[in-house]
């Protein structure tokens, strides 16, 4: 008799898959069973960045590899002239394992070096599978392994276990590009710049990206080749662990986008052929090709695979207090075919027989090792597919993620805004559309990310003023649309995040509404840095109407942070006023009320409301964020019934045009 999963319960439309549910946990189990062998977790399991690789010894130094296909390995680099040597020489162990022993004169730190691998067909150089440090030379452009043992260890500072927030607020950002300068910034200065920054805006949590090493910059990190390796663009290890020892004594944790979807199909950086084996890591024939993403493609059945990528997992979180994960291109790992060309509106889709089922193990064996290191741990889905359970628990027959990114809410911002005049805007539609989730999981909601920021794609405050940004965005410039698309940036960002099924989302630049797209230096722009920067310069100059934006976003998330749970709360709506253009609802005790309406303010508007009092915590139309400062922020307001003993109140207010207001409700002790 198969169980009842809580999954199901939650969502009765499942029971027609119950078999498929509890087979799914069942193969994970099994698959964990087997991979442990007598081991006591999957934590003591993913160790193989303890064996392979580079490590130091009593004695000196000992390199191990796996690489069943190879006839022969030796050890390139400045000890030898990079010429192959029988002195140095792998000697070949059970089960594809190579290995090379060294004295302790033999290498030094910041020694490069290389492997010659040879099978039966060939051979070529690569770099260490575990490889934690990778270098690129500035002139032929070719990477090569480092040796890292500096002859002083970090020492952290800062406790790595940070005190839950009561809403998880995410600044997503590109280290490289955080520089104002037309240059790849570095960890140490967005430590002594951008820090305190994202401090002082209320975010607490920073989401990296690219942090993996990745031979093209130009890939935002997600063509990953060294999966143990700090990119060293933009510093060294322990200019990473600094930045996030900082962080973590800011009281704010850090993620890093964790690229385990696919790998870049470079061979001399990578993994590709690595052994001289098309399949070593990767499937064979048609699947080890992602046509999409021009990659190779995790073969996830393969044991060995796995200890790679949850050894990847403990590697960053044990090595370096990562505080989780955004997991790149999760319905890429769930689906046979990647999840394309498919538009996911029936149940069958998600358990047709067209899934990855190896896949599916390793992301339930990923999110429960993740909590086996840290319990406070985040992983997050990049997943668009809906897959139910995506983000339920594995013992509820979900795949185990803390939380799904909400990406159709930035998709339909921008459709709402390219597609339907203003004045024909449904609210009842726009309440639905951010505040429909599957009852089970967290969300994390955005208006939008660094793809909306990308050449080819406008931001939220390019769609809404175009060229006007170039002309009329200092404060004394009178422009109307300019005026209109601050005033709907104000509201779309705090109808976003009130209405998160569990976080938030923002990219770096994007609150204040930065005025320049991203373009990574290319050969199509002349290999220019112009575009692959951030203005802060612009949300600190008190003349320029990108510091108004910058101190709204700035008062929105520390009322957020201060006043709202999202996980103990949900939207719940008191006005949809379809005419008018008025929408309100009640996030905790928080009364959010947005007047879409681009012509109209309404007088004595009355909304129907909890009894008690009210105080205004926040305006998007206050002077300092930019507006007109039509509504008095010292006012109390008080609830008022049209019967005695009534338990629907209502609340008179004025509401003008373009305009958003969030009240704290203050309950009364008896109905007024």
């Amino acid at each position: 008799m198969i169980q009842t999963l809580k999954l199901i319960d939650a969502d009765p439309f499942l029971e027609n898959y119950q078999s498929k549910i509890y087979g799914r946990k069942l193969a994970a189990e099994k698959k964990e069973a087997e991979i442990l062998q007598g081991l006591d977790s999957l934590e003591s399991f993913s160790n193989g960045h303890l064996y392979f690789g580079l490590q130091r010894t009593e004695h000196g130094w000992i390199f191990r590899e796996w690489a069943p296909n190879a006839t022969q390995i030796y050890l390139l680099g400045e000890l030898n002239h990079w010429q192959d040597s029988t002195e140095f020489e792998f000697t070949q162990k059970e089960n594809g394992v190579w290995e090379l022993e060294l004295v302790d004169s033999a290498l030094k730190h910041g020694d490069l070096y290389r492997f010659s691998v040879h099978w039966q067909s060939g051979h070529g150089q690569r770099l260490p599978a575990y490889v934690t440090r990778a270098v690129q030379d500035s002139e032929s452009l070719v990477f090569s392994a480092q040796v890292w043992q500096p002859p002083i260890s970090f020492v952290w500072q800062n406790d790595r276990r940070i005190p839950e927030s009561k809403s998880l607020l995410i600044y997503e950002a590109h280290v490289g590009m955080a520089s104002e300068e037309e240059k790849v910034g570095s960890y140490n200065e967005f430590k002594k710049n951008i820090l305190p920054k994202i401090k002082q805006a209320g975010y607490n949590t920073i989401q990296l990206m690219a942090v993996q090493e990745h031979p093209y910059y130009g890939s935002f990190g997600y063509h990953v080749s060294n999966y143990f390796a700090v990119s060293s663009r933009f510093g060294t290890p322990e200019d990473l662990k600094s930045l996030i020892d900082e962080a973590h004594g800011m009281g704010i944790r850090v993620i890093i986008d964790l690229v385990h979807s696919h790998s870049v199909k470079n061979e001399e950086e990578g993994l590709g052929n690595f052994d001289g084996s098309a399949y070593q890591y990767f499937h064979e024939g048609d699947r080890r090709n992602h046509k999409a993403w021009d990659s190779l493609c995790f073969d996830y059945g393969k044991n060995e695979v796995l200890h790679f990528l949850l050894s990847n997992i403990k590697y960053w979180m044990s090595e370096f207090h990562c505080d989780g994960f955004r997991f790149d291109g999760v319905t890429s790992m769930l689906y046979l075919n990647h999840g394309l060309d498919c538009d996911f509106t029936s149940y069958d889709l998600y358990f047709d027989g067209e899934q990855d089922e190896d896949g599916i193990t390793y992301l339930m064996l990923a999110n429960k090792l993740m909590k086996q290191i840290n319990p406070d741990s985040i992983s997050v889905a990049e997943e668009m597919s809906g897959y139910p359970g995506l983000a339920a628990p594995v013992a509820d027959g979900g795949i185990g993620f803390d939380y799904r990114l909400a990406m159709g809410v930035p998709d339909y911002w921008i459709k709402l805004i390219k597609e339907v005049k203003g004045e024909e805007w449904s609210v009842g539609s726009m309440f639905w559309e951010l505040s429909n989730k599957r009852v089970e999981e967290k969300t994390i909601s955005y208006a939008e990310s660094h793809d909306q920021a990308l050449v080819g794609d406008k931001t939220i405050i390019f769609r809404l003023i175009d060229k006007e940004m170039y002309w009329n965005m200092h404060k004394d410039s009178q422009c109307l649309a300019v005026d209109k698309g601050i005033a709907l940036h104000k509201m779309i960002r705090l109808i976003t995040i009130a209405s998160s099924g569990g976080g938030y989302l923002n990219f770096m630049g994007n609150e204040f509404g930065h005025p320049e797209w991203i373009d990574f230096p290319r050969q199509g722009n002349n290999w220019s840095y112009q575009h692959a920067k951030r203005q802060w310069s612009l949300a600190e100059n008190k003349e320029l109407r990108f510091e108004s934006l910058n101190k709204f976003d700035e008062a929105m998330i520390h009322l957020i942070n201060e006043k709202l749970k999202f996980t103990s709360s949900f939207p719940e709506l008191t006005q949809q006023d379809e005419i008018n253009q008025v929408l309100a609802f009640y996030r905790g005790d928080l009364l959010f009320v947005f007047n879409f309406n681009s012509s109209e303010s309404f007088a004595g508007y009355e909304l129907p409301v909890r009894p008690g009092k009210y105080h205004l915590a926040l305006s998007t139309d206050a002077e300092e964020f930019g507006g007109y400062n039509r509504v008095d922020t010292l006012q109390m307001y008080y609830s008022f019934s049209s019967a005695p003993l009534a338990r629907i109140h209502k609340l008179s207010l004025y509401i003008p045009s373009y305009c958003a207001l969030v009240f704290e409700h203050i309950p009364s002790t008896r109905l007024v």
